[in-house]
């Protein structure tokens, strides 16, 4: 069950049909999650207090901009990136970041958006 919260609308905000796709590429097994969309001021206090997922439009739109992507692809990554971690997946060591890289490359091609590493764009 996918819950999508949208309190921010300072960047284009995907249709909950697209974030469901995301979660579902992301997911193994079966889970309530919350993605919600927020400002600035409500990430700072809900990142320190919850594990959930909570993407800032703001610093995600400025980040989009900043490495040449689209908000939509930037926050298909993020949302994908975020279900690994609380799946398990981690990148503290070297060989942990190069599978959980690979991971997200292959389920991002999947839902046919490009690799968010490859900065020759």
């Amino acid at each position: 069950m996918l819950h999508l919260q949208v309190a921010s609308r300072a960047a284009p905000v995907p249709a909950l049909a697209e974030v469901r796709r995301w979660v579902r590429a992301a997911l193994k097994g079966s889970a309530e999650i919350t993605v919600r969309i927020v400002g600035a001021a409500e990430a700072r206090i809900l990142n320190r207090r919850y594990r959930d997922i909570v993407l800032c439009a703001p610093v995600v739109a400025r980040e989009a901009l900043a490495q040449g992507k689209t908000v939509e692809a930037h926050l298909a990554h993020l949302t994908v990136h975020a279900l690994l971690h609380l799946q398990g997946h981690d990148h503290l060591r070297p060989g942990d970041t190069a599978r959980m890289e690979a991971l997200e490359k292959k389920l991002l091609a999947k839902l046919g958006y490009p690799d968010p590493y490859d900065d020759s764009g």
